[in-house]
């Protein structure tokens, strides 16, 4: 539109009625979050631009296609966008996603979201996966102070899998065999009294120090306090890296005792697990190979972390990039 008939377009706009109003901002919403959209993708993308194939920092622009700034490397001669080589590569309706990203903030169902944004239940699904890739790596560099750490059990599920490796059992049935087994997958939760949470699934069964290694210990200041219940993994684990480290016997009914940095206890990381287990009911079941993306969504929502669509997306595009 030329710029003399913007403006007769745009002074005639106090004269239209309250259902024109609405009518004319329900046109304009579409465009409005795309173009939000195309402004986060470009101000975090050009922080971190480098070729997807090559990393070479040096490029120039090379047109546009789909409404995304097109760049081509100096180095290797491949043409590349913002989301080249992410989990958001070739993901539409880039109009929709915030409004999407706002139906995961309120942890609505699949279906409920893809209803209220107007895509296709599948869509829903595969965008819940892809933009939660973001928040599950996107965890504290390190704990401090007094770190609490407990593990919980969850049965595992291979929810829409086409070859299961087991028999298969009726919806919300029961392990085979009392007890920690093979059949329950491990995730160990860690959290300081500063409300920072770290998290993984480590595997099956029962944990071990070699998983405390690997996913914890990256994870910990060299003046941390290790908090934990009276678990042996835990004390090996301490005692083979020089980590102060306080136990709390849980079994003998020990809740709470003082110590000279504070309370010792597991209440903090307890609490968050009982809270986890209550969201993660609407879902009615969630496959383990999923597991860490609902940890880190989870992980996001707590303590109102992320409140709104932009942060998500934010999120989902900067933790990506950086990651290239």
């Amino acid at each position: 539109m030329r710029a003399q008939h913007f403006k007769k377009w745009f002074a005639k706009l106090s004269a239209l009625n309250l259902p024109q109003r609405l009518q004319t901002l329900a046109a304009l919403h579409p465009a409005a979050g795309l173009d939000q959209v195309i402004a986060l993708i470009g101000q975090i993308g050009g922080a971190m631009r480098r070729c997807p194939s090559c990393a070479c920092e040096r490029y120039y622009r090379h047109g546009q296609a789909n409404g995304l700034q097109r760049y081509r490397c100096r180095a290797c001669g491949r043409t590349y966008n913002d989301l080249s080589g992410t989990p958001l590569a070739r993901l539409r309706l880039r109009d929709k996603w915030l409004d999407y990203l706002a139906s995961v903030l309120d942890s609505t169902s699949v279906r409920a979201a893809a209803k209220e944004v107007g895509v296709h239940r599948n869509n829903a699904f595969r965008w819940r996966h892809r933009f939660l890739k973001g928040p599950q790596q996107d965890q504290p560099q390190r704990l401090g102070g007094i770190a609490e750490a407990d593990e919980m059990f969850m049965l595992e599920s291979q929810k829409g899998a086409r070859k299961l490796d087991r028999p298969a059992r009726r919806r919300g049935g029961r392990a085979g065999k009392r007890g920690i087994s093979r059949e329950l997958d491990c995730i160990l939760v860690a959290r300081d009294r500063s409300g920072q949470t770290v998290d993984a699934v480590v595997g099956r069964g029962a944990l071990t120090a070699a998983q405390l290694e690997r996913h914890l210990l990256p994870r910990l200041e060299r003046q941390v306090l290790l908090v934990s219940d009276a678990h042996a993994a835990y004390r090996s684990f301490a005692r083979k890296h020089g980590i102060a480290h306080e136990a709390v016997n849980l079994r003998a009914g020990v809740r709470v005792r003082p110590g000279l940095a504070g309370a010792i206890h597991v209440q903090n990381v307890n609490a968050y697990h009982q809270r986890f287990r209550q969201w993660l009911s609407r879902f009615r079941g969630v496959a383990s190979r999923y597991l860490p993306n609902y940890l880190g969504w989870r992980r996001a929502l707590d303590g109102g972390r992320i409140t709104t669509a932009e942060q998500l997306l934010r999120i989902a595009i900067g933790v990506i990039h950086s990651e290239r």
